[in-house]
Formats: C-alpha cells, sequence, structure tokens
C-alpha cells in the first residue's frame, strides 16, 4: 500500500522551546528527587496526544471544587512518565489545585490500581497555575507504564473553572466528581463526559530499542469518528499494536482543514459545533507535530473537510482549488523536513453518497487530482493509499460496504482497522528525533 522513496534524512535535532521546557530539574513528592531526561538513560518519546481546541464561547463547561478523571490509552510504554496540561485557549491563568497518575483498574470504568498512584509536580509543586494560553509540563512521574495500557489522569479544579480548552470527541468515555478525589481508587461520578479537559499529551522514558514517535495528522477520520467509545480503535491506536518500539500520536481534529480555521456562517448550525474544528494544520502543525517529544515521522491524511466544508459548515467563499491543497500539503512537507522529520502522505478517502453534503462532481474531481499528486509527485517520503484500501471494488468513489460506518464517509471499527493495515511497519524501523 506504500510507495517508499530511498531518500532519508538524518535524525539530527532541532531542539524545540517545549523539549527545554521538558528538561526542567524536578523533585516528585511521592518518590524523591528526579532530573532530566539524561538520568539512568533512555529517550523521552510521546506515548499518547491529543489536539487541544477552544470551546463555544456560549456553551462553555464550568468546574468548580471539582475532579476531571481522564483515561488515556498508550502506544510506547517506559519507566517514567510526563503530562502536558494546557491552557492554550484560556484567556485567563488556570489554577489545578492536584493532579494524580495511575495505572487503570480493570479495563472499564475510572477505577485506580492503588498501588501505581502517583502524586504529579510542577517544578516540585503539587499546585500549579497554567498561564493563560500556554501549555505547562510536569515534572517527571517515577511510574512503569506497559505500552498499550490505560492511564488515568486525575486534575482537581478547585476555583470555578470554564472549561475554555478541550478536546471535544475522545471516544472515551471520562468522569467529574466532586471534590479532590485525584488519590481515590474508585470515584463516584456526578457527570461522565466524552472529552479531555486541560490534558493534551503524555511522554515516556523509553529504554532498548525505541524508534521515536509516529504522529498522525488529520481530521475526524484520524480523531476517531464513529468508531466504538473505549475501545482504542482509532485507527492510530490499531497501529501502535503492530508497533513495538515506537510512539503513536494521534493528532486528528473532527471537522479539521488544512487551510482554514473554523469559519461558520452566521447563522447557520455549525456555529454550534464550528469551535472544536480546531485550527488550520498549516497554524498547528510546529505546536501538534514538531514540538511532540520524540517525533521522527508524521502521517498526513487531511483535505475532505477543504473540500466539503465550503457550502456546508463555512462559507463558499473559502472553496479551494485542488493546486491550492496541494500546496499546502508541499508546505507541510517543507516544514518536517527542515526538522528532519520523515513525513508520508496518506490518500483522501472516497466519500461518494455521504450524508454531509460533501460529495459533487467538482470536488470528486479535486480529490482525483489531490490524490494523483500524493501518489506520483514523489514529494512526500512514502505513500499510504488509504483510497485504495478502503475503496469499494465495484464503484471506487465509493467506501466499501464492510468498511463503511453508514455516513458513506467515516469508516467503521473494521475499516479503521484495515486503515491501519495499510501502513507498512519498516517505515518505522529507523529512529526519530529523540
Amino acid at each position: 500500500m506504500a510507495r517508499i522513496r530511498p531518500r532519508w534524512r538524518s535524525a539530527t535535532v532541532v531542539v524545540s522551546a517545549l523539549l527545554l521546557l521538558c528538561g526542567w530539574t524536578a523533585t516528585s513528592a511521592a518518590d524523591g528527587p528526579e532530573t532530566d531526561n539524561a538520568r539512568g538513560g533512555g529517550t523521552w518519546v510521546g506515548t499518547w496526544a491529543t489536539v487541544p481546541t477552544a470551546t463555544l464561547p456560549t456553551a462553555t463547561p464550568v468546574l468548580h471544587d471539582e475532579t476531571v478523571r481522564q483515561i488515556v490509552h498508550t502506544s510506547i510504554g517506559g519507566d517514567r512518565l510526563r503530562l502536558r496540561l494546557t491552557n492554550e485557549f484560556g484567556e485567563t491563568p488556570l489554577r489545578i489545585g492536584e493532579v494524580h497518575v495511575a495505572r487503570r483498574s480493570g479495563t472499564s470504568g475510572t477505577g485506580i490500581d492503588p498501588a501505581t498512584d502517583r502524586t504529579v509536580t510542577f517544578g516540585g509543586r503539587t499546585s500549579v497555575t497554567v498561564p493563560a494560553g500556554a501549555p505547562m509540563v510536569s515534572d517527571p512521574v517515577r511510574l512503569a507504564l506497559p505500552p498499550r495500557s490505560d492511564l488515568v489522569v486525575s486534575v482537581y479544579l478547585p476555583e470555578k473553572t470554564p472549561v475554555t480548552t478541550l478536546h471535544a470527541f475522545s471516544y472515551q468515555e471520562n468522569a467529574v466528581a466532586a471534590g479532590n478525589v485525584t488519590g481515590d481508587a474508585a470515584v463516584e461520578a456526578t457527570e461522565t463526559l466524552t472529552q479531555w479537559h486541560f490534558l493534551s499529551g503524555v511522554s515516556v522514558r523509553a529504554r532498548g530499542r525505541s524508534t521515536g514517535a509516529v504522529v498522525a495528522l488529520g481530521d475526524s477520520i484520524t480523531d476517531g469518528s464513529e468508531t466504538e467509545v473505549d475501545a482504542n480503535h482509532r485507527w492510530p491506536d490499531l497501529l501502535a499494536e503492530r508497533l513495538r518500539h515506537t510512539g503513536v500520536l494521534n493528532s486528528g481534529i473532527a471537522g479539521n482543514r488544512l487551510l482554514h480555521d473554523p469559519n461558520p456562517p452566521e447563522g447557520s448550525e455549525a456555529e454550534d459545533y464550528a469551535a472544536f474544528f480546531g485550527q488550520s494544520a498549516l497554524r498547528r502543525f510546529d505546536r501538534d507535530v514538531l514540538a511532540q517529544p520524540g517525533a521522527g515521522h508524521a502521517i498526513v491524511l487531511l483535505g475532505v473537510n477543504d473540500l466539503g466544508h465550503p457550502g456546508t459548515s463555512a462559507p463558499l467563499s473559502e472553496t479551494v482549488t485542488a493546486e491550492e491543497i496541494i500546496g499546502a500539503h508541499r508546505q507541510l512537507i517543507t516544514r518536517a523536513h527542515a526538522a528532519d522529520l520523515r513525513i508520508y502522505g496518506g490518500t483522501i478517502l472516497p466519500f461518494k453518497g455521504d450524508t454531509l453534503g460533501f460529495h459533487s462532481e467538482e470536488n470528486e474531481a479535486k480529490r482525483q487530482a489531490v490524490n494523483e499528486w500524493i501518489r506520483t509527485s514523489g514529494e512526500y517520503d512514502a505513500v499510504i493509499d488509504f483510497d485504495e484500501a478502503l475503496r469499494d471494488p465495484d464503484d471506487p468513489l465509493r467506501l466499501r460496504p464492510e468498511y463503511d460506518s453508514g455516513d458513506h464517509l467515516h469508516p467503521n471499527d473494521a475499516g479503521m482497522a484495515a486503515m491501519a493495515e495499510a501502513i507498512p511497519t519498516q517505515l518505522f524501523r529507523s529512529g526519530g528525533r529523540g
């Protein structure tokens, strides 16, 4: 499913501001002094990520004297971990009273294994204020975290706190509980939610044969739309199951476009949800790909919303040509190569007959033109032909029925598995930036 170019780039690192932040000397309240990532060997690699977005200005949740308990599914394992909290869309400082991490007890619910409970610190402190518009990376936490396991992150918010920064579609059931119950083995949920609040990344200190991390940059298809909740059937999760020594980070956002930020037409239904679509891929690429710990590879699957949103969730004035979409891909390639990342292009899936109103003869012609460029230009370091893997042999403009979630645009769980299988694992056998 992939054509691999023989030209490879070195893994020399251009150190980013985020990685400098990650190098703080720290003291863990539970485990004693812990220094930077060099102590004891190993390399810091992202094991889980999600993309923060703004929330809806007219419907911002508010938490007060409550704990948000959130489940994240790891890819690569390690013997230390760090959290990345985020207040990147907040206009005021975010006060966090306490944070705990622990391994999940069992395969469902939000209970923890008490023996693995750890207090997370920030510069040696158990509480932290995250400045407006900024992330905050924790001190290292001494906790053995297996690959492809569930980590529970509990964040206590003591003050009245508008949830201005979140990831809207987690396809994971999380919980809100009254008071500070960050260290409790089980909590009584006052609310359940399928979002991640104020949390955007987990990295681990990986040992041995780690080959860094691959970042999946995409839209709702990468984010996991229409997959089973709590099942971790997003295609990046399923790719992680095939890779033993590589982190896989999901930088997909439902509704995301290459070229435009959300811009719902005034008075349209899209005003109720477009904020969740996130900043354009061109705007967010440095944060969501280049700054990920250990990132050495990126897979790009974007363009369908650039075709489908104008006239539905965006004004017709934002209609783009195939050449403009290709130009955006070229920008991502240039920026990845400047940072010594290997970057792979995913072809746009078919969407004839979709229920969202995306398909037209004009958009189909643009999709074909973009896919032909991805396949034949040689500008990506490799091609991952998702279109070929999921299209219906009897009608190549449609998804195969067994891979169709029902909206004729998003793959179902079986389709996600087929996408993961279409990615050659040999792409990731050489090291990343870490």
